[in-house]
């Protein structure tokens, strides 16, 4: 595997914040009895340069994790304070632009646009395990639907340190599939790749595992790594095939946590 220093703006990488696990960060400590927590900040990932690539880059990891959240008319559907029950929260990725020139296997595809993800997620969380699903919309880049389903055990193994480690499995409707992992006749004339058709339905299994550290009631050290096996259409996907089925990523970053009431 290669690295590469060149950055995406945001990436996909959002995969440690903006989806499943850093949105439930869960704290021991007496949260502010505010409408919203939450921990912002940044860190670096390094990962597939895109969805079934061999080669790798570092990109910018931004990390937004929620720990109470309002909505007006629901409430608070986000309670840090709780540590068991259901709970609810906003669910966000951003996809980098994906062009020909960013690695050879692309030669002769189309330039893809950059996507924005936006949606909701729930789960339900116990004292040592967390379940949960998360379901988002994409504008510009593709018009699909995306989402993930996972599970965590929860282990605290010293002071201030959390560690959780779980299954994931990612599914996807046919627009996105399509978008990122077909093959058109003009791309498979241009390539020299087979014709290929992508559909709906999971497109990964794999592992993820996060350690969060606090170094105070405000600073958080965050370090994430995980492994996903592309399946079903896109793991069929002549692109993938060109490149790899196997995709690993590991991040680490700092979050400062701002409590304010909107309403």
């Amino acid at each position: 595997m290669k690295l590469s220093s060149r950055f995406l703006a945001l990436g996909s990488a959002a995969a440690v914040l903006l989806g499943a696990g850093s949105a439930f960060a869960q704290d021991t400590a007496p949260l502010p009895q505010t409408q919203y927590v939450l921990d912002i900040g940044l860190g670096a990932m390094a990962k597939p340069r895109y969805d079934g690539s061999d080669s790798y880059l570092i990109s910018p990891m931004p990390i937004f994790a929620v720990s109470r959240f309002y909505l007006p008319g629901l409430g608070q559907v986000a309670d840090g304070q709780k540590q068991t029950g259901l709970f609810f929260f906003p669910s966000f990725n951003f996809v980098g632009e994906r062009k020909p020139s960013d690695d050879k296997d692309l030669r002769g595809t189309r330039k893809i646009n950059w996507a924005l993800e936006a949606g909701l997620g729930a789960g339900y969380q116990a004292e040592y395990f967390r379940v949960f699903a998360e379901l988002r919309q994409g504008f510009n880049g593709h018009t699909g639907q995306v989402g993930q389903l996972g599970a965590d055990l929860i282990t605290r193994p010293m002071d201030r340190l959390e560690w959780s480690i779980g299954p994931r499995a990612g599914f996807a409707s046919s627009k996105y599939m399509d978008t990122y992992f077909s093959v058109s006749a003009a791309e498979s004339a241009a390539s020299g790749l087979p014709r290929y058709k992508a559909g709906g339905g999971f497109k990964s299994v794999g592992l993820e595992t996060r350690f969060t550290y606090d170094l105070n009631d405000k600073v958080k050290l965050h370090l994430q790594g995980g492994y996903d096996r592309l399946i079903g259409d896109a793991g069929k996907s002549p692109l993938v095939k060109a490149g790899s089925k196997d995709q690993f990523n590991i991040g680490t970053g700092v979050t400062y946590r701002f409590s304010f009431d909107l309403f």
